[in-house]
């Protein structure tokens, strides 16, 4: 769904600095995802699962494409 995009993105920015974007954006959403936990009262461990869930649910949309 996302992968031409993701695609596009990365031929124009170039790899490096794709990946920096990359690398940010995963940081951001995954300190989204603790803070949420923390808020709710979720063990770190299920933390840990809902982070795994995103970044396979992340492959399947193309967003690590």
């Amino acid at each position: 769904m996302f992968a031409p995009i993701v695609i596009f993105l990365r031929d124009r920015m170039g790899k490096v600095q794709f990946n920096q974007l990359r690398g940010k954006a995963i940081a951001l959403h995954s300190q989204v995802i603790t803070n949420f936990c923390k808020f709710v009262g979720i063990e770190s461990k299920e933390r840990q699962s809902l982070i795994r869930l995103a970044k396979n649910n992340g492959k399947k949309l193309g967003l690590l494409a």
